[in-house]
């Protein structure tokens, strides 16, 4: 097994903005609130985190800024892919450069490719990063499907560590664990199957609802670790409203609202998405009051 970058729960984070940037005051305390919450890392300048419209300068700037804020004291991965294989490589290097402990790479998007294609963009980035590849499923959002056998072969890469598999289908799942598990660590990107997943053999999951309960979500995993499944399966269910309502429309929409009504900025996200609805943003805060986060 190649070096693990991280075991258990990566916050997905959101970017605190204001109509007239990113908002680094209140992303540093999300950061620090992360942190003291038992987070076991965190991923700057992903899906979760408006990556889309961040322009170039910002996105490079989100992820040297977490380097630096965090200080060593959890792993910091990268959110740098795009459908550009180019400027994948340019934000890859620029994020070891400015000392990411990993790298998120999704799969491309909107131009999509073909297997071989993807082997080959992977394999492309993968040479280029000092640091390790975590590749990224999400067929939902790109329209391309990371497939068993694709990423079984990617696995030999020496720098490729770990899968984030988000396309919400467990018997691929089942068949990228079978396949790949003593290559390349799972990883979880669907809130709602982290524990089934975890309990087949993922080492952890790279999480939305963190950015609202670290704390809880944490503990779900070690629960599981610590061999406790009805434990780590009860952890799961409490969640599960909350992680449908983050879900109810679409990520990071949902996210963003939660934690600015928790006091980290503006309920602001960039077009084309617009602000939560209000019938979905109070059903929303009704989870989060029932579990403690909201008086």
């Amino acid at each position: 097994m190649k070096n693990t970058v991280f075991k258990g729960i990566a916050t997905a984070m959101v970017t605190p903005m204001t109509p007239h940037g990113v908002d680094y005051d209140n992303l540093a305390r999300f950061i620090d609130f992360q942190i003291e919450n038992g987070i076991n890392a965190l991923v700057a300048a992903g899906t979760t985190g408006e990556s889309a419209t961040l322009s170039q300068a910002e996105r490079k700037e989100v992820i040297r800024f977490t380097v630096k804020r965090v200080d060593g004291r959890v792993p910091v991965i990268a959110g740098t892919g795009t459908n550009n294989t180019e400027h994948v490589l340019d934000f890859t290097r620029s994020a070891c450069d400015d000392g990411a402990d990993a790298v998120l790479v999704v799969t491309p998007y909107y131009n999509k490719s073909t297997q071989g294609g993807l082997i080959a963009h992977y394999t492309a980035v993968a040479d280029a990063s000092d640091k390790p590849v975590i590749l990224y499923n999400v067929p939902s959002r790109t329209g391309c499907n990371l497939l068993p056998e694709t990423v079984s072969c990617l696995a030999d890469h020496p720098n490729i560590c770990g899968l984030k598999e988000a396309s919400g289908n467990m018997a691929q799942v089942v068949d990228i664990i079978a396949a790949c598990k003593d290559r390349l660590d799972i990883y979880s990107g669907e809130d709602g199957l982290t524990q089934p997943m975890m309990a087949m053999g993922a080492m952890g999951c790279i999480s939305v609802v963190s950015n609202v309960m670290p704390k809880e979500t944490v503990q779900m995993a070690d629960l599981l670790f610590a061999g406790d499944i009805a434990g780590s399966a009860e952890m799961q269910l409490r969640l599960l409203p909350l992680i449908h309502s983050l879900f109810s429309e679409v990520n990071p929409i949902p996210a963003k609202a939660a934690v600015s009504a928790m006091g980290f900025g503006e309920n602001f996200v960039r077009l084309p998405l617009v602000p939560m609805t209000e019938k979905n943003k109070e059903i929303m805060f009704a989870h989060m009051r029932r579990l403690g986060v909201l008086k």
